[in-house]
């Protein structure tokens, strides 16, 4: 038996076996659980479990934060409980329905929002990467090839092909997310991105012959696709309910999409276009005076993510880079408090002298830097022991203090290791990439310094003995 195969076997025996699982997913760092019965769930058992970082509670998600690993232990998890993969199991033994409250409400739609943007993290990652590079490579930076350059043509269309068809995409993952059709859920993404309702953009016709739209420009959108595919998973239950068994294979999708159409094109994506342009304009206008902000949130960001609240806030800046090709103000000081938690590890890697957590906290900031995932750094180190948090804060704090007076503009997703910075290249703003660079700078700087001289008691065994 393999180390993952251990630890799934150790989570399935901590939470009273696969029976009590009612739904199973994964993002890139945590396992995602559902329970019939919470309290048969023991957290001290998961928190003990080697190979296990941490255990964190959102939208009424169970969440175990295991690492980069998560997918095979997510794999033995599955086998090893029977659980359905990707899906919830339809049995749902005395589940008590939550109360409609605003709590309630406010964390089924983060839960929804979280659910389907996280699965298009690697598309985001592919089409970000190639912008940068594009920029890196051409007239933006160091012109070694231009806009007719084979290289330059390709990583064009591979970043379009990433952004321009984002409605599809999304309505994919909103409908798996929602259990609606998957299929279903990318035609209607795909009905807003017909070439002859894109070609009459901003011209009135009347749907049908009879009811007044308007066709709109809906590529690279967020919101309307989101609304549609929430409404669509309704209607469909709905008429699975209404149509006769021996003709539902025909009736369903059908019915489903006839009843959309214009529900999507003369409300909801209209709606959702108008939600996506006004939140643009606020998040724009507050990012222009609000550097206080952007260093509030490069100090508490982490905090944050560990609250599971992030995912909604990093969509609205993903609808910032959809709709207006760059984010000033949640995507710049989120993404640089990962080298605020880089310089926390390193300060404590350079301040501990026992060897064992020495060697923790190095492998802790390499996993970090080099691989991208900070919550080792977050948990292993900033939680277990406490003051070092300070370091990662004060880091945040100065470095997203500088972001914000110098306007750094996050242009495009890519990986959130030490190559993050390259996600500062575009716009012809050579100025964005170089105060980036400097800001993630004085973040790892500022947070390795309070770290070291402030981040743990002088007379804590961990400072002071080596073995």
């Amino acid at each position: 038996m393999d180390r993952n195969q251990q630890i799934a076997e150790a989570i399935l025996n901590a939470v009273s076996g696969g029976e009590n699982v009612t739904s199973a997913t994964h993002c890139m760092t945590r396992l995602r659980l559902n329970f019939k019965d919470n309290s048969l769930v023991n957290d001290d058992e998961i928190k003990a479990i080697d190979g296990v970082i941490g255990v964190a509670k959102s939208g009424g998600q169970y969440q175990i934060i295991i690492g980069q690993n998560v997918p095979k232990v997510y794999e033995h998890f599955c086998e090893k409980g029977g659980i359905a993969k990707q899906d919830a199991i339809d049995e749902d033994l005395d589940t008590k329905k939550e109360k409609l409250t605003l709590k309630s409400i406010g964390g089924a739609i983060m839960n929804y929002v979280s659910g389907s943007v996280v699965q298009m993290i690697p598309l985001l990652i592919v089409a970000g990467l190639c912008k940068a590079i594009l920029a890196i490579v051409g007239p933006d930076l160091t012109g070694w090839v231009g806009p007719d350059h084979g290289l330059y043509i390709t990583l064009d269309f591979l970043y379009d092909a990433g952004f321009y068809f984002f409605p599809i995409y999304l309505g994919y993952t909103a409908a798996s997310k929602l259990k609606a059709s998957p299929i279903l859920g990318m035609l209607l993404g795909g009905i807003m991105l017909s070439p002859d309702f894109m070609a009459m953009a901003g011209q009135k016709f009347n749907l049908f012959g009879f009811l007044p739209c308007t066709a709109a420009n809906y590529s690279s959108t967020l919101i309307p696709i989101l609304l549609s595919v929430w409404v669509m998973s309704v209607v469909e239950k709905y008429v699975k309910k209404i149509s006769p068994e021996s003709l539902s294979t025909m009736l369903v999708p059908f019915l489903t999409v006839m009843i959309m159409v214009p529900l999507e094109l003369c409300l909801l994506a209209p709606m959702g276009s108008f939600l996506s342009t006004y939140l643009s304009m606020i998040i724009m206008a507050i990012s222009s005076v609000g550097f206080i902000s952007s260093a509030v949130l490069g100090a508490l960001w982490q905090f944050v993510v560990v609250t599971g609240m992030h995912m909604p806030l990093l969509m609205i800046g993903v609808n910032a880079i959809t709709t207006a090709g760059v984010d000033y103000a949640i995507l710049p000081p989120a993404f640089l408090s990962c080298f605020a938690g880089f310089g926390m590890a390193f300060g404590g890697f350079l301040r501990i002298k026992n060897k064992k957590e020495k060697s923790m906290a190095l492998s802790y900031f390499l996993s970090g830097i080099f691989g991208g995932i900070n919550e080792p750094v977050l948990y292993g180190l900033g939680l277990k022991y406490k003051k070092p948090l300070i370091g990662m804060v004060i880091g945040g704090f100065v470095g997203g203090l500088y972001f914000g007076l110098t306007k750094v503009g996050y242009y495009a997703f890519g990986a959130s290791n030490f190559l993050l910075v390259l996600s500062f290249i575009g716009g012809g703003n050579n100025a964005s990439f170089i105060n980036g660079i400097v800001g993630c700078a004085i973040a790892f700087v500022v947070a390795t310094v309070v770290t070291y001289l402030f981040g743990f008691d002088k007379n804590d065994p961990v400072v002071t003995e080596a073995e």
